[in-house]
């Protein structure tokens, strides 16, 4: 019994002197391998040294040679200049040499389609012309060939504003937009109710809801067509007899610049002639050159338009007579106007300068210049006064 006891006691202390040594053993090969790692570590530290002080040196004696090579380039740089330049230039002769041998191969491909797309384009352009001239139906088969005489009507209103008939009425009635911004018009009955004195009185007051800008109005059929005041491109159709606005439209490109350069008030001229309205303006993109734009007044519509060789700089003002535009130029400070430029739209080759246009007998400037296709007159506004210009004509 007693020894079984002993037994006992001596099992618990066996096992804790095995676990003992076990652990000392895991401790032994731990720190082995420990020390291997960092042997392998020291070596590969040792060899990366080595190779580090190997490139040092190779970087040292490269950089002794290019410093060589350079100073050697430095001073036969001139030789050195030439023989790029050489390169260069038969580089330049070999890639002219495979451009002419790609065109080459390529020509035979394309020249038949080339051929076709001209045809095509010629085509169009023939019925471009057909559909301008059933467009421009009107007979016009004279030219401005000189402005005979004027009349100065009356002197009224300020350095800017318009006065017009309509051509497209039987009436005589006179209408007078006095300023560059206002919403008021004066209709008189016929041109001696206009030259009498107290001409408020005659005059019958027709509102309107929007304010123009400019004095490239003009009134056509019984409506007002203008520019709106604080658009930039917007046109209002305004009914004079019932005294609402009928239509508005947007004229594309216009209202950036002014379509003359010494009436800087006005970004779009309206213009009638025996073709019917017209929109004239300049565009930074033409370099300041005038455009012409046809408009179908009933449907406010473009139907069409020109880039003109016409400048807006040094022009004053501007007019169409049967579908040609003519520019008037002046000095800044206002002296013999002349006509300088004509433009037909159905003749654009043969757009041309005519210094011989004056019109006479006027120093000063004109704000507006206005033809009216039924009496074959200009009618102008002209510091304040109020001129009739009569023009002579002869045939194409």
């Amino acid at each position: 019994m007693l020894a079984l006891q002993v037994h006992f006691l001596l099992i618990p202390s066996l096992m804790s002197i095995m676990g003992a040594a076990q652990y000392l053993m895991q401790d032994a090969a731990l720190l082995s391998y420990i020390d291997r790692r960092f042997l392998s570590l020291e070596k590969r530290l040792e060899k990366c040294n080595r190779d580090v002080l190997e490139y040092v040196e190779e970087f040292r004696e490269f950089s002794r040679m290019v410093l060589s090579r350079l100073a050697g380039l430095n001073t036969d740089k001139a030789e050195v200049k030439r023989e790029v330049e050489n390169l260069l230039m038969r580089i330049e002769h070999a890639q002219r040499d495979i451009d002419y041998f790609g065109s080459v191969m390529e020509s035979n491909a394309c020249v038949e389609v080339h051929e076709d797309l001209l045809k095509q384009q010629l085509l169009e352009e023939a019925e471009e012309r057909k559909r301008l001239k059933v467009m421009l139906n009107a007979s016009c088969d004279h030219v401005l060939a000189g402005i005979r005489s004027l009349k100065v009507v009356k002197k009224t209103g300020g350095k800017h504003g318009s006065w017009m008939k309509d051509p497209g009425k039987k009436h005589t009635k006179i209408y007078l937009l006095s300023g560059s911004v206002n919403n008021v018009i004066l209709e008189f009955a016929n041109i001696m109710s206009f030259m009498e004195n107290n001409q408020t009185l005659e005059a019958r007051r027709v509102p309107l809801p929007l304010p123009w800008e400019g004095t490239g109005q003009v009134i056509y059929q019984g409506f007002l067509f203008y520019h709106r005041y604080g658009s930039l491109n917007e046109i209002v159709k305004f009914n004079i007899q019932r005294r609402n606005v009928a239509d508005q439209m947007l004229l594309p490109g216009a209202g950036r610049v002014p379509a003359y350069q010494l009436s800087p008030q006005t970004k779009i001229d309206l213009a009638v002639d025996e073709q019917g309205l017209w929109a004239l303006h300049a565009e930074p993109e033409t370099g300041g050159n005038i455009v012409i734009t046809k408009i179908n007044p009933v449907a406010m519509a473009v139907e069409h338009s020109w880039d003109t060789p016409c400048s807006s700089k040094g022009a004053e003002a501007a007019f169409m007579a049967c579908n040609t535009l003519h520019v008037v130029y002046n000095s800044p400070s206002g002296g013999s106007s002349r006509i300088q430029c004509v433009y037909d739209v159905l003749d654009a080759l043969n757009a041309y300068t005519n210094p011989g246009l004056h019109f006479p007998k006027r120093q000063g400037s004109h704000s507006t210049i206005h033809y009216n296709p039924k009496e074959k007159q200009l009618f102008a506004w002209g510091d304040g006064c109020q001129i009739i210009y009569k023009l002579h004509t002869k045939q194409k």
